[in-house]
Protein backbone atom coordinates (compact mmCIF):
# COMPACT_ATOMS: atom_id res chain seq x y z
CA UNK A 1 0.00 0.00 0.00
CA UNK A 2 2.80 2.79 0.81
CA UNK A 3 4.64 1.65 -2.76
CA UNK A 4 1.23 2.13 -4.06
CA UNK A 5 0.76 5.47 -2.31
CA UNK A 6 3.90 6.84 -3.73
CA UNK A 7 3.55 6.24 -7.19
CA UNK A 8 0.20 7.92 -7.05
CA UNK A 9 2.32 11.07 -5.40
CA UNK A 10 4.98 10.74 -8.12
CA UNK A 11 2.25 10.10 -11.03
CA UNK A 12 0.37 13.47 -9.26
CA UNK A 13 3.25 15.73 -9.19
CA UNK A 14 4.56 15.07 -12.86
CA UNK A 15 0.75 15.91 -13.80
CA UNK A 16 0.99 19.07 -11.70
CA UNK A 17 4.47 20.05 -13.76
CA UNK A 18 2.97 19.37 -16.56
CA UNK A 19 -0.50 21.38 -16.02
CA UNK A 20 1.64 24.11 -15.01
CA UNK A 21 3.88 24.20 -17.70
CA UNK A 22 0.77 25.26 -19.68
CA UNK A 23 0.31 28.15 -17.25
CA UNK A 24 2.07 31.08 -19.69
CA UNK A 25 1.30 29.61 -22.87
CA UNK A 26 -2.57 29.78 -21.61
CA UNK A 27 -2.56 33.14 -20.37
CA UNK A 28 -0.17 34.38 -23.40
CA UNK A 29 -2.32 32.62 -26.27
CA UNK A 30 -6.06 32.46 -25.02
CA UNK A 31 -6.69 34.76 -22.18
CA UNK A 32 -4.31 38.33 -23.19
CA UNK A 33 -4.33 37.67 -26.97
CA UNK A 34 -7.92 36.45 -27.33
CA UNK A 35 -9.57 39.08 -25.01
CA UNK A 36 -7.21 41.95 -25.19
CA UNK A 37 -8.22 41.77 -28.98
CA UNK A 38 -12.11 41.62 -27.72
CA UNK A 39 -11.65 44.70 -25.81
CA UNK A 40 -9.92 46.34 -28.82
CA UNK A 41 -12.32 45.42 -30.75
CA UNK A 42 -15.20 46.93 -28.54
CA UNK A 43 -13.81 49.68 -27.52
CA UNK A 44 -12.86 50.72 -31.36
CA UNK A 45 -16.84 49.71 -32.24
CA UNK A 46 -17.83 52.27 -29.34
CA UNK A 47 -15.46 55.08 -30.69
CA UNK A 48 -16.95 54.46 -34.08
CA UNK A 49 -20.71 54.54 -32.70
CA UNK A 50 -20.36 57.03 -29.98
CA UNK A 51 -23.65 58.67 -30.69
CA UNK A 52 -25.05 55.24 -30.41
CA UNK A 53 -23.10 54.07 -26.87
CA UNK A 54 -24.09 57.87 -25.66
CA UNK A 55 -28.01 56.97 -26.17
CA UNK A 56 -27.73 53.88 -24.41
CA UNK A 57 -25.66 55.06 -21.92
CA UNK A 58 -28.45 58.11 -21.26
CA UNK A 59 -30.93 54.96 -21.12
CA UNK A 60 -29.01 53.21 -18.32
CA UNK A 61 -29.12 57.19 -16.49
CA UNK A 62 -25.22 57.76 -16.66
CA UNK A 63 -23.92 61.10 -15.61
CA UNK A 64 -21.82 62.79 -18.48
CA UNK A 65 -23.24 60.33 -21.16
CA UNK A 66 -21.29 61.27 -24.22
CA UNK A 67 -17.82 61.92 -22.18
CA UNK A 68 -18.65 58.38 -20.22
CA UNK A 69 -19.28 56.79 -23.28
CA UNK A 70 -15.73 58.03 -24.91
CA UNK A 71 -13.77 57.40 -21.31
CA UNK A 72 -15.55 53.74 -21.59
CA UNK A 73 -14.29 53.14 -25.00
CA UNK A 74 -10.90 54.30 -24.42
CA UNK A 75 -10.17 52.15 -21.75
CA UNK A 76 -11.43 49.39 -23.44
CA UNK A 77 -9.28 49.76 -26.94
CA UNK A 78 -6.22 51.42 -24.62
CA UNK A 79 -6.51 48.47 -22.12
CA UNK A 80 -7.20 45.54 -25.09
CA UNK A 81 -3.68 47.28 -26.73
CA UNK A 82 -1.73 47.09 -23.36
CA UNK A 83 -3.09 43.17 -22.65
CA UNK A 84 -2.24 41.93 -26.33
CA UNK A 85 1.68 43.16 -25.28
CA UNK A 86 1.26 41.81 -21.96
CA UNK A 87 2.23 45.61 -20.48
CA UNK A 88 1.11 46.97 -17.54
CA UNK A 89 -1.03 44.00 -17.42
CA UNK A 90 -2.00 43.79 -13.80
CA UNK A 91 -3.02 47.18 -13.42
CA UNK A 92 -4.69 46.91 -17.00
CA UNK A 93 -6.36 44.15 -15.58
CA UNK A 94 -7.62 45.87 -12.55
CA UNK A 95 -8.98 48.99 -14.67
CA UNK A 96 -10.85 46.52 -17.40
CA UNK A 97 -12.33 44.64 -14.39
CA UNK A 98 -13.52 48.09 -12.48
CA UNK A 99 -15.17 49.08 -15.99
CA UNK A 100 -16.73 45.13 -16.25
CA UNK A 101 -17.90 45.48 -13.21
CA UNK A 102 -19.37 48.94 -13.57
CA UNK A 103 -21.38 47.91 -16.78
CA UNK A 104 -22.86 44.66 -14.87
CA UNK A 105 -24.16 47.13 -12.03
CA UNK A 106 -25.32 49.35 -14.50
CA UNK A 107 -26.29 47.62 -17.64
CA UNK A 108 -26.75 44.09 -16.51
CA UNK A 109 -27.93 44.56 -12.61
CA UNK A 110 -30.79 42.08 -12.68
CA UNK A 111 -28.17 39.10 -14.30
CA UNK A 112 -25.57 40.62 -11.68
CA UNK A 113 -28.06 39.72 -8.80
CA UNK A 114 -28.49 36.97 -9.78
CA UNK A 115 -24.92 35.72 -9.63
CA UNK A 116 -26.50 32.54 -6.64
CA UNK A 117 -30.33 32.52 -7.33
CA UNK A 118 -29.65 32.20 -11.27
CA UNK A 119 -25.87 31.56 -12.01
CA UNK A 120 -26.95 30.72 -16.05
CA UNK A 121 -28.33 34.30 -16.42
CA UNK A 122 -25.11 36.13 -14.52
CA UNK A 123 -23.17 33.98 -16.90
CA UNK A 124 -24.81 34.56 -20.02
CA UNK A 125 -24.61 38.53 -19.69
CA UNK A 126 -22.35 40.45 -22.09
CA UNK A 127 -19.84 41.55 -19.50
CA UNK A 128 -19.55 38.12 -18.11
CA UNK A 129 -15.99 36.72 -19.99
CA UNK A 130 -14.75 40.14 -20.47
CA UNK A 131 -14.71 39.76 -16.51
CA UNK A 132 -13.01 36.78 -16.47
CA UNK A 133 -10.53 37.19 -18.75
CA UNK A 134 -9.40 40.87 -16.55
CA UNK A 135 -9.87 39.18 -13.30
CA UNK A 136 -7.28 35.99 -14.76
CA UNK A 137 -5.16 38.95 -15.79
CA UNK A 138 -5.31 40.87 -12.70
CA UNK A 139 -4.83 37.93 -10.55
CA UNK A 140 -1.89 35.78 -12.28
CA UNK A 141 -0.40 38.14 -14.18
CA UNK A 142 0.54 37.91 -17.89
CA UNK A 143 3.01 34.75 -18.47
CA UNK A 144 5.96 34.81 -19.02
CA UNK A 145 5.87 35.60 -23.38
CA UNK A 146 4.77 39.46 -22.18
CA UNK A 147 6.51 42.94 -22.39
CA UNK A 148 5.76 43.10 -18.52
CA UNK A 149 8.25 39.71 -18.14
CA UNK A 150 10.51 41.39 -20.68
CA UNK A 151 10.81 44.99 -19.11
CA UNK A 152 11.12 43.31 -15.25
CA UNK A 153 13.83 41.29 -16.14
CA UNK A 154 16.06 44.20 -18.51
CA UNK A 155 15.22 45.57 -14.74
CA UNK A 156 17.33 43.23 -12.91
CA UNK A 157 20.22 42.90 -15.18
CA UNK A 158 23.06 44.68 -13.23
Amino acid sequence: MNNAWLSIQKLHGKFVAAASSLQSPFLFLFVRLYWGWEFMEDGWGKLHNLPKVTEYFTSLGLPAPGQTALFVSIIELVGGILLVLGLFSRLTGLVLTVNMLVAYVTGDRDALLSIFSDPDKFSNAAPYMFLFASLLILIFGPGKISLDTLLERYARKP
